[in-house]
Parts: structure tokens; C-alpha cells; sequence
């Protein structure tokens, strides 16, 4: 039951889809092993040493063909596709790493949830020739029973409930450190980071704000805060601006922005809906982006 939990653990998956997997690979080996039996049967005449030295090399060549065909009919294509693919780029000699990221949020996480869909079993051919699979190892909170919290518990996450005393004095980076993070990433996490992250983690720390930055940004400027300022000064359009994190609020470097119209008549909520658009759409390509980079 262990071995079981440590390979649910490592493909991410659920019980479900766990076994339709096992069956995929049974299935999948038993067509290749028949396949493989009536190509070398037509070829020789019996079961000479020669048969029994090609059988293992049409086996092999037949077998990732026949598990891809069951995983059409067991719905496993996709996760069928990323295994083979990482196959296929060890046997090539393709390096390939796994970059481990870390979630700070404080809401109820949509963010987040769209930032582990996309990047769940992506791999990401590097400018270096690197394949890289993106990781969400770590899911930090500062709200205890944020909607986060529930996110990470379903999708078997780690996840980490901070103490802002604690969290100002020193990051908490021995635990991040302890989790192997590479990257992060602040999705609606209402804090400031404090130095000592920003210099343990230099350019790898991404934040997403809800308003066209420099305007409307800084200490207290989040959520609804930020759309009822932008609707009172009269704005023809918001939208998002993706930034590097340093030692003040929304000053670090702009990596993207994305805009939306204002019009008359729009409530805060309203504007938030499409503020939600916009990050949904274009937070987690951008995250790719960079790590590609």
C-alpha cells in the first residue's frame, strides 16, 4: 500500500485514475506482447535464436504505440503522452530537471488552482536544451481556513500556515529550503516579503497585482481597494501587471501587463470579474515563459 501511495504521490493523480493507469499499462503490454508474437511468428518459420533476439527489440518499439491506443479507450492519453515523452528524452539524452515551486496565497485561491492545472505533467523545453517539469511543491498561507488551504489539501499539496512575526523575522526560508523550492510565486498573497526572501530567492519571485502598476499599487492597495480606486478616479480601462518582487511594495520590474475596459456603470465586482479574466489567462503562460528562460 505504501509503494501504491508513493506513485499516486508521484504522478499526482487520485485512486481513480490510478488504477485506469495500472490497467492502461497492463492492457497496453499485453496488446504489444500479441502484436509482437504475430509479427515474428509471420517473419520466421519457428522459434529459432534468432526469433528470441528480435522478439525483445519489436517489443520494445511496439509497446509505447500499444499503450497509447489503450489509453484512448481507458481516457488516459494525456498522462500516457507526458510519460512517454519523458521516456523518449532520457533515452535521447535530453537533460531534464524538475523546477519546484512554492504558492503564496491568502484567499480562496483560484490563482492557484489555475497555476497547478496548467502546469500538471507540462514539461518545458528550456533555452538550454533542458526539459523542465514545473513542480507546485508548496502551498504557503498566512489565513488559517483560507479556501487555499482546502486546494492544496485536495490535490494532496503540502501546505504551510505562517505567522507574520515569525514570517517578517525570517521568511520562513528554512522551510522553503527544506522543500527543495526554486521559484516563487505570490497569488493574492496579501503580505509584504520580507529581505531576507528576496535576497535568498533574487528574480525568482513573481507577484500578480489587479491594477495597471505604478498606478494604484503599494502599501493597502489589494482587491476590492484597488478596483473601487481605479472606478472613483474615473479609469477608462484597468487590468493586471505580472512583476519581479523586491523590498517594496509593487516596485519591482514589470514582466507583463495585460489591460481591460472600464465602463460606466461598473461596480468594483464587475471589475474584479474581469480582473480574474485576465490573471486566469495570463499568470501561469507567463510563469512558463520565464522558467523557460
Amino acid at each position: 500500500m505504501k509503494a501504491i501511495g508513493r506513485l499516486q504521490a508521484k504522478w499526482k493523480v487520485g485512486n481513480v485514475q490510478f488504477w485506469l493507469i495500472i490497467v492502461t499499462f497492463a492492457l497496453g503490454g499485453s496488446l504489444s506482447g500479441r502484436l509482437c508474437s504475430k509479427i515474428l511468428n509471420f517473419l520466421f518459420l519457428e522459434k529459432n535464436v534468432a526469433f528470441w533476439l528480435v522478439y525483445p527489440l519489436v517489443l520494445t518499439i511496439l509497446w509505447p504505440f500499444s499503450v497509447i491506443l489503450v489509453s484512448f479507450l481507458t481516457g488516459q492519453f494525456s498522462f500516457f503522452k507526458g510519460y512517454l515523452t519523458r521516456i523518449a528524452s532520457r533515452f535521447m539524452g535530453q537533460k531534464m530537471s524538475t523546477l519546484h515551486l512554492a504558492i503564496f496565497a491568502s484567499g480562496a485561491g483560484s490563482n492557484t488552482q489555475k497555476i497547478i492545472d496548467y502546469f500538471d505533467k507540462k514539461e518545458i523545453q528550456g533555452d538550454t536544451g533542458v526539459i523542465k517539469r514545473v513542480q507546485v511543491s508548496l502551498i504557503v498561507c498566512n489565513v488559517p481556513g483560507a479556501g487555499v488551504l482546502k486546494i492544496a489539501k485536495q490535490m494532496g499539496i503540502p501546505s504551510l500556515l505562517i505567522d507574520k512575526e515569525d514570517f517578517n523575522k525570517n521568511g520562513y526560508l528554512q522551510s522553503l529550503q527544506n522543500s527543495g523550492i526554486d521559484f516563487i510565486v505570490l497569488a493574492g498573497f496579501l503580505w509584504k516579503v520580507p529581505p531576507v526572501l528576496v535576497h535568498a530567492y533574487p528574480n525568482s519571485i513573481l507577484n500578480i497585482h489587479p491594477a495597471l502598476l505604478p498606478k494604484y499599487g503599494g502599501k493597502g492597495m489589494y482587491g476590492a481597494k484597488v478596483h473601487e480606486a481605479v472606478i472613483a478616479a474615473g479609469e477608462s480601462e484597468s487590468g493586471i501587471t505580472i512583476h519581479w518582487v523586491n523590498e517594496h511594495y509593487d516596485q519591482g520590474a514589470v514582466v507583463f501587463q495585460a489591460t481591460c475596459s472600464v465602463e460606466v456603470g461598473d461596480t468594483p465586482e464587475i471589475l474584479a470579474a474581469k480582473i480574474h479574466t485576465l490573471e486566469h489567462a495570463y499568470f501561469a503562460p507567463t510563469i512558463e515563459q520565464l522558467i523557460s528562460k
